[in-house]
């Protein structure tokens, strides 16, 4: 019996904007340069690998709110008119001790209806968490921001990647000492999300599954790694939030021009 097989055109993508805090910046996918990669430079050089002429732009800046990324980056992110436009933001403000999530709707939804008529395709994302007591403590919070996630995608014809959902990317082993960011392979499996969400043949099926399993670390060496988190990354956070700073505070963006993409590299940027 003779069959016959379909095979999906590989998608056309000729530009990437990203636009966000510090996930879509790259922490904690630390370069030796001292630079952050992530997900967003990982998924452009793939794209550009398959895209003639593919160019990129990162407008991400840690440490935003949704508020300074309406502000700052989704204008310059529209006028760019790029293919596909990645916007992810809020989760900042759901951490906050206090948060008005009305407000938080009411942003998102002003940078989705910005942003969606001068792009070829939006892409929203249901953020990953890290299993563990500050996601237990948030959890509703961030829940009611993915349930406005979810509603401006249907009404906006918007593709949403479901991270929050992806076992692998709540396993405290894909993130960084930080238990913030996530590492150089949370972020691999990020830019596979989006790259399978977007139309592209899967690299990586099995993305969304946890590593292997491993012993645990005995009780002292949590006790001892608990110590030089609260040291290295929680008081100095909670410092920032009652001086009202941030760690993005004066930085540009990574990459504010739409420019070809070669790699890791971008063709004029310094």
């Amino acid at each position: 019996m003779e069959t016959s097989e379909t095979t999906q055109p590989r998608p056309t993508h000729t530009s990437l904007v990203a636009v966000g805090d510090s996930f879509t910046e790259g922490m904690s996918d630390l370069l030796p340069d001292g630079t952050y990669r992530g997900w967003a430079d990982l998924l452009a050089a793939r794209m550009a690998a398959v895209n003639p002429g593919f160019r990129y732009a990162n407008l991400a800046v840690r440490g935003k709110l949704i508020r300074q990324i309406v502000d700052e980056q989704v204008d310059a992110a529209a006028a760019m008119r790029a293919d596909v436009v990645t916007l992810v933001g809020g989760l900042n403000d759901t951490l906050r001790p206090k948060c008005d999530m009305g407000r938080v709707r009411s942003l998102l939804t002003e940078a989705v209806e910005r942003l969606a008529p001068h792009c070829g395709q939006l892409v929203l994302m249901r953020s990953p968490g890290r299993q563990g007591p500050v996601l237990e403590r948030f959890r509703p919070r961030m829940e009611a921001l993915f349930e406005c996630v979810e509603e401006l995608a249907h009404k906006h014809g918007a593709l949403v990647v479901d991270l929050y959902g992806a076992p692998a990317l709540g396993d405290p082993r894909l993130w960084d000492a930080d238990r913030l960011h996530l590492n150089a392979e949370g972020h691999r499996r990020v830019a596979e999300a989006v790259w399978q969400t977007l139309g592209y043949p899967p690299e990586d099926p099995e993305w969304h599954l946890p590593p292997e399993a491993t012993l645990p670390p005995r009780w002292v060496a949590r006790r001892i790694e608990d110590v030089r988190f609260a040291r290295r990354h929680l008081l100095p956070w909670i410092g920032r939030r009652l001086t009202g700073r941030s760690s993005g505070d004066g930085l540009p963006p990574k990459r504010p021009e739409l420019l070809p993409f070669e790699g890791d590299r971008v063709q004029g940027a310094r």
